[in-house]
């Protein structure tokens, strides 16, 4: 009984992930054939990952200061993430995210995820994405731009796929990050499988068994965030970087978000839990970045 119950709602949750999802995609697929005219401030770079055995662009949102200010200055890092099916410049495509970013001395990174669930991939080698952006990307950036390295002058943030991401990087790497932040996100990931996700939409089953293999893999186990939490113990809690989540109450991942800030209340995990009006849309994400943007100035110094 409670499988039927639990199957019902995932295809619920499925439908409604599809009817959010498709509009990005179509975008997600039309950015890259547009040609774009970049703010003075933002810049596109390629990054050729040895891990990745390929080129991975990213984007990069420098303070309006930078390149008139002193060498010496510095200044702490933002990395954003985007969701499934989207792209590194996602973020800078749909969002007025150079204005916003105008009145802060924050440098921003939005990094090339692909479909892979920022994790390291069970079945396909060469897609190591949560190595690439720990080992890789941050050094590039902090070795390519005038950053404050150390770990209170870092964030991590995105929206979906992106969201759980970065709570995921949050816990497994608290050396490299002050605050993590999550809109909207996917936070259940890890646990979905084949058999409970189907053919309803098949980008998504399709990148969930790629990257994290058969249920109880491995990397299904090491990358479930309600496991990492729930297992954590208190000295490594307290280490944890301080994690900001928001949801839509339209939002068909609501209830999961619900259960993961109880799960953090448990564990005393310091956090902050917004429930808005919104759906799973640009226009609901495009508000909570500012809303992060004002909260990161206060805990990267």
């Amino acid at each position: 009984m409670k499988i039927q119950i639990f199957k019902i709602k995932f295809a619920i949750f499925l439908c409604a992930f599809c009817v959010f999802a498709s509009p990005f995609y179509a975008q997600a697929q039309a950015v890259g054939k547009a040609k774009v005219t970049l703010p003075s401030t933002v810049e596109n770079f390629k990054l050729n990952s040895k891990l990745m055995a390929r080129e991975m662009p990213y984007r990069v949102v420098v303070p309006v200061n930078y390149k008139t200010s002193n060498d010496k200055a510095a200044y702490p890092v933002i990395y954003l993430l985007h969701g499934l099916t989207g792209h590194f410049d996602n973020w800078g495509d749909k969002t007025k995210i150079a204005e916003y970013l105008a009145p802060y001395n924050f440098i921003v990174v939005m990094a090339e995820g692909e479909n892979g669930w920022y994790t390291d991939s069970a079945t396909v080698p060469n897609d190591r994405y949560e190595t690439y952006i720990t080992q890789e990307l941050i050094p590039e950036i902090d070795k390519k731009f005038r950053t404050l390295p150390a770990k209170k002058h870092r964030a991590v943030a995105g929206l979906s796929m992106g969201g759980y991401g970065s709570i995921k990087f949050g816990l497994k790497y608290p050396e490299n990050f002050a605050l993590v932040g999550s809109f909207s996100g996917a936070l259940g990931a890890a646990s979905w499988t084949e058999k409970t996700l189907g053919n309803n939409w098949k980008a998504l089953t399709d990148s969930i068994m790629s990257i994290y293999g058969a249920d109880g893999s491995k990397t299904r186990l090491e990358n479930d965030i309600f496991k990492l939490v729930k297992d954590m113990p208190a000295e490594k809690v307290s280490r944890l970087p301080f994690v900001y989540l928001d949801c839509g109450t339209e939002d068909f991942l609501i209830g999961s978000n619900r259960d993961f800030v109880s799960l953090l209340l448990e564990k005393k995990v310091r956090h902050e839990f917004r429930q808005l009006p919104g759906k799973h849309d640009w226009a609901y994400w495009e508000a909570q970045i500012q809303e992060f943007f004002e909260l990161s100035e206060k805990f990267l110094k």
